[in-house]
C-alpha cells in the first residue's frame, strides 16, 4: 500500500509540474526590427542681400563642414577650409569668406557679391560727466550700448515717429539728432 501511495504521489507532482510549464511553440513569429538611422545635422542657413539688390542664400553644414550657396539661379557646394578667423569654404572655382555678417564670394578672382554691414559707432556725454557709447548696425537694425564703459546692452530697432528708438525688455534708447535718452525700467539713466 505505501509503494501505492509513493507511486500515485510522484505521479500527481509530476501531472502538477508539467501544467506548471508554458506550451512550447514550433512555429514562433520573427520580429522585424528597421534601424532608422537619425539626421544630427547641425544646418544654419543664413540670406544675405547685397547694396544692388542681389541675394545669396547659403546653407551651412557644421557636421560635415560643407556650405551650399544659390546665387544667380546656380547651386553650388563648397568644403570648409581652416580660416584664422569667421569662416572660409571652397571649391575649384568658387572662394566663400566671411565674418559676422560680412561675406564675400569670389569666381575665380573676380568678386561676385559683397555684402558689409553699416556700422556707425558713436559717443555722448553728459553734464555729469557720464558717457554713453552706441554702436548701431544699420544693417540689422540693431544697437550696442555701453553707459560709462560698464557691461553691454544689446537693443532691438522699433520705428520711430521721428529720430531713433531701440528698446529690450529693461531698456530704451531714444533720441533725435544728437539728443539722447537711454531708460531702465521707465528711469533716466543717461540724457544728454
Amino acid at each position: 500500500m505505501i509503494k501505492h501511495l509513493l507511486t500515485f504521489t510522484m505521479l500527481s507532482a509530476l501531472f502538477l509540474n508539467a501544467c506548471k510549464e508554458a506550451p512550447k511553440q514550433e512555429n514562433v513569429d520573427t520580429e522585424i526590427t528597421e534601424t532608422v538611422e537619425a539626421n544630427t545635422d547641425d544646418f544654419v542657413t543664413t540670406t544675405t542681400i547685397n547694396k544692388d539688390g542681389k541675394q545669396l542664400e547659403i546653407v551651412f553644414n557644421n557636421t560635415k563642414g560643407t556650405a551650399t550657396f544659390v546665387f544667380d539661379g546656380e547651386t553650388v557646394d563648397l568644403q570648409q577650409e581652416k580660416a584664422a578667423s569667421g569662416f572660409w569654404y571652397k571649391n575649384d572655382t568658387y572662394e566663400l569668406r566671411g565674418k559676422g555678417n560680412d561675406i564675400q564670394l569670389k569666381k575665380g578672382d573676380e568678386i561676385v557679391f559683397e555684402h558689409e554691414d553699416e556700422i556707425i559707432n558713436s559717443t555722448y556725454k553728459n553734464d555729469n560727466g557720464d558717457t554713453l557709447n552706441v554702436t548701431v548696425n544699420a544693417s540689422t537694425n540693431e544697437a550696442k550700448v555701453y553707459l560709462n564703459g560698464g557691461e553691454q546692452i544689446d537693443l532691438i530697432g522699433e520705428k520711430p515717429a521721428s529720430g531713433i528708438w531701440f528698446k529690450n525688455d529693461q531698456y530704451e534708447l531714444r533720441g533725435k539728432g544728437e539728443k539722447l535718452e537711454l531708460t531702465k525700467d521707465g528711469e533716466t539713466v543717461f540724457k544728454n
